[in-house]
This record gives C-alpha cells, sequence and structure tokens, in this order.
C-alpha cells in the first residue's frame, strides 16, 4: 500500500502521529479507502489492545454537515468502500502510531 506509486484519482495521507487533518480533496465517486498502522520499533504488533485508530471525512465548507466515519478499529489495517462526492478533509482524530490512509476510485 505505501510503496506502489499513486495512480490518477487516488489520494494517500499519512502521519507520524494524529490529531491531524489533511486536504481539502475533491471526491466523485465510489472508492476503496484502506488504512494500516504500523509501529517501526515492532513491527509484528497486532494492535489489539491499542487505541482504535479513529478516522472521518469532514465536509469543508459546509458548518452543519456531519462527518462521514471511516474506521473507529483497533486493527493494523482496515478497509472499506463508499460513495464520495465533494471536497472533504481527512481527520484522523486518534492512533497512538504512525499511519497511512489510500482512497482509490473504484471504475
Amino acid at each position: 500500500m505505501l510503496g506502489r506509486a499513486l495512480r490518477p484519482g487516488e489520494v494517500m495521507v499519512d502521519a507520524e502521529a494524529s490529531p491531524q487533518r489533511e486536504g481539502p480533496y475533491t471526491f466523485s465517486g465510489r472508492y476503496r479507502v484502506r488504512f494500516v498502522q504500523y509501529a517501526p520499533e515492532a513491527p509484528s504488533r497486532s494492535f489489539a489492545g491499542a487505541t482504535p485508530f479513529v478516522a472521518d471525512l469532514v465536509p469543508a465548507g459546509r458548518l452543519r454537515a456531519k462527518p462521514v466515519p471511516l474506521f473507529h478499529a483497533a486493527a493494523k489495517a482496515g478497509e472499506r468502500t463508499l460513495s464520495i462526492r465533494g471536497p472533504y478533509f481527512v481527520e484522523v482524530a486518534f492512533g497512538d502510531f504512525p499511519y497511512a490512509m489510500r482512497f482509490t476510485p473504484i471504475r
């Protein structure tokens, strides 16, 4: 996930720590969204007992619009598919480890 170059229309966000807000990014259609957390000092860590990784899409420029939940999981990785249209910030509220998220359009 981290080593492959981005294809047209893909969005990748990554950081060493949270909280973090990136964007806004403009989405248009269906996307496969994946996340991965990693512990450089303990590569085999399971993350099952760790603080849940919590990420949302926050609508840009729409004050009363509710965030779209992406992930809330104490896991090393996860994925989901959803339809997203319009400008959004990608916000990671919680997570104790470096992470990456990749949004891949489904054609």
